[in-house]
């Protein structure tokens, strides 16, 4: 019977990919409805709906999407123990291996932000918008916890496009290009860690001055505005489609 077969290594596999892309597209989802939809829809309201909303709505919707991650994360590492010769074939020279190496780490950046940083800094905002409800004074350090969620959840969409498109491109388009020279795969992963360390640590307000008020620093321009983080992500797509031609073309 061809259902058994789907508990074998190659069935566990295509299950687990299966899966992988199920809990993903709820994890991503949840993430572009928080910015494209919740925090613009939530500074038109008023301050007691928004209170309201923040902690009846948003705190079950990141139930999901905080656990939707690790789903992700975990089906992800379920495909690699169970295709078989995963790491010698997608890791080391080969296009394949670069491709979907790239967009793991991408996903692993994310993956931190959303449990180190979005959910660990929201739990403030809840709690604040909790004691609201219950008549009492907003917590004096929820404005910055909402900040520095929302600057983590940007830098997370920011990513999300390059991510994705390494995940499909690994499959369906890497195959075209040639990852042979040691220096040139060198070239890419060194400007790869700088470009992914430098955003990330931006957004975090740790150089630049990404987290303070936008006139305090040009380098929030990337994240005040949904228009900006969609532009932004596709300049960061285009700029890695950019090196895979210029270092790997044949």
């Amino acid at each position: 019977m061809y259902a058994l077969e789907l508990l074998d290594r190659a069935g566990l596999a295509f299950t687990s990919r299966w899966l992988h892309i199920v809990v993903g597209i709820a994890w991503i989802g949840l993430l572009y409805y928080f910015n494209l939809v919740q925090v613009p829809a939530f500074a038109e309201m008023s301050a007691s709906s928004r209170t309201e909303a923040i902690e009846v709505l948003a705190k079950r919707a990141l139930w999901l999407f905080r656990w939707a991650a690790v789903a992700t994360v975990l089906t992800g590492l379920l495909i690699m123990g169970f295709t078989k010769d995963y790491f010698s074939d997608n890791f080391g020279q080969r296009a394949n291996g670069i491709s979907i190496s790239t967009g793991v780490l991408i996903a692993l950046i994310m993956f931190v932000n959303v449990w180190g940083v979005i959910w660990r800094n929201q739990k403030v905002v809840i709690a604040s918008a909790a004691q609201v409800r219950a008549g009492g004074e907003p917590l004096p350090e929820a404005a910055a916890a909402g900040r520095r969620a929302g600057m983590a959840s940007r830098q997370n969409v920011f990513f999300s496009f390059t991510m994705i498109w390494f995940m499909t491109f690994t499959t369906h388009y890497s195959g075209f290009y040639d990852t042979s020279s040691g220096s040139d795969r060198a070239i890419y992963w060194i400007i790869t860690v700088i470009i992914l360390a430098v955003l990330e640590l931006n957004a975090l307000g740790i150089i630049g001055g990404g987290f303070k008020p936008a006139k305090e620093s040009p380098f929030n321009w990337p994240y005040e505005t949904v228009r900006n983080v969609l532009i932004s992500g596709f300049v960061l797509w285009a700029i890695f489609w950019l090196m895979w031609e210029i270092l790997f073309a044949p």
